[in-house]
């Protein structure tokens, strides 16, 4: 039995302590520093994702912030629209006033033409009347009857020609009340102008304050997704896109993605989700799937050009970001074909280089 005694020689007991026990207490005391090393290493990770949570609720708390300076904004553009609308309408208002202040002041200034040139003539006549009068006057056997029909003749013409003086006159004033109110009329114009000036000054800053928003999340999205994606093989980041190279993604002269592609895509479609639900909804964006192939020509049963088979890839990555979760609203397919290469030389490198995949955040 273990721990007995063995009796050696002669008879006397051997009080040795066995070795085994000696590595068992060893043992025990690794498994014991082990686990405490253990429980620190779940302390300390339990404080970073501690740390990391109130990190995210902050996070969220911003973008609602956002959220809610965005809806406000859109109300005061709704509201700048109505004034818009409003003043449109008044201008309108003001321009037919202008109109028919323009068309009497035109008629006054043709009777006043008129009356000018009567008043003229009737001058001439009682000139010529007076002419006449002091012919009459100095002509020896004038009668007296012929004398008395003229001054009566003279003296109606003098009534007539007062009451067209009295005419132009009142022609005058009329005129000038239209000068007045035409100049009040443009002045009202120039100061409906000033003000929708500046409210389309106001909705064009709102419009470039809702651009500069959605340009901010689009720089945290590449700066997420960069993160993610960055040292992964067959992905390229050039400027604002992300450049998923064909070979990674699909077999030669298939839009078929294979098992690699779909494991990218993936990772790439988790990060988008995360990303998407901090940002507003009533914010437009799409994420733009461009595919391009290479300048040698395919022509196969299934596709007849790479025009063809550059869209049949790009729908292929929209489909599957769809079953990833990625709502189809936000997205977009599109086909280049060979039409925009990023190398124009006839090298096997260029064409590796120019059959890819690019995706882009835009707005809607």
């Amino acid at each position: 039995m273990i721990g007995s005694r063995r009796k050696i020689g002669g008879g006397s007991s051997d009080n040795s302590w066995p070795g085994f026990v000696d590595a068992l207490s060893s043992l025990l005391l690794v498994i014991i520093f082990l686990l405490s090393m253990f429980v620190l290493a779940q302390f300390f990770l339990g404080k970073t994702l501690s740390g990391r949570e109130e990190a995210l609720a902050e996070l969220r708390g911003k973008v609602k912030e956002l959220g809610d300076l965005l809806q406000v904004e859109q109300k005061a553009n709704v509201d700048l629209r109505a004034s818009i609308g409003n003043l449109s309408a008044s201008l309108s208002q003001v321009n037919a006033e202008r109109d028919q202040l323009d068309q009497a002041l035109q008629s006054a200034r043709e009777s006043l033409k008129l009356s000018d040139g009567r008043v003229q003539e009737l001058t001439q006549m009682l000139s010529a009347t007076d002419n006449r009068l002091n012919a009459l006057q100095t002509k020896e056997g004038q009668t007296s009857q012929e004398l008395k029909v003229t001054k009566e003749l003279s003296a109606r013409q003098k009534l007539q020609l007062a009451a067209l003086e009295q005419n132009v006159t009142a022609l005058r004033d009329q005129l000038a009340r239209l000068e007045t109110a035409l100049e009040a009329s443009e002045e009202r114009d120039k100061k409906n102008q000033a003000v929708i000036v500046e409210l389309g000054s106001r909705l064009n800053k709102a419009l470039a304050s809702k651009v500069e928003e959605l340009a901010g999340y689009r720089s945290e999205f590449f700066g997420r997704l960069k993160q993610v994606l960055q040292d992964q093989p067959g992905i390229r980041i050039e400027g604002d896109r992300f450049v998923f190279a064909s070979e990674l993604l699909f077999t030669s002269g298939s839009a078929e993605l294979g098992q690699q592609g779909r494991g990218e895509l993936r990772k790439f479609a988790e990060t988008l989700l995360i990303l998407s639900r901090e940002i507003p909804g009533n914010l437009s964006w799409v994420l733009r799937v461009d595919g391009h192939t290479d300048r040698v020509p395919i022509s196969s049963a299934q596709f007849a050009s790479n025009w063809e088979l550059s869209a049949a890839r790009a729908i292929s990555v929209v489909k599957y970001l769809i079953i990833a979760g990625v709502p189809a609203e936000r997205l977009a397919a599109t086909g280049f074909g060979q039409h925009q290469p990023l190398d124009d030389r006839d090298t096997q490198e260029a064409y590796s280089k120019n059959r890819r995949i690019e995706m882009r955040l835009d707005q809607r």
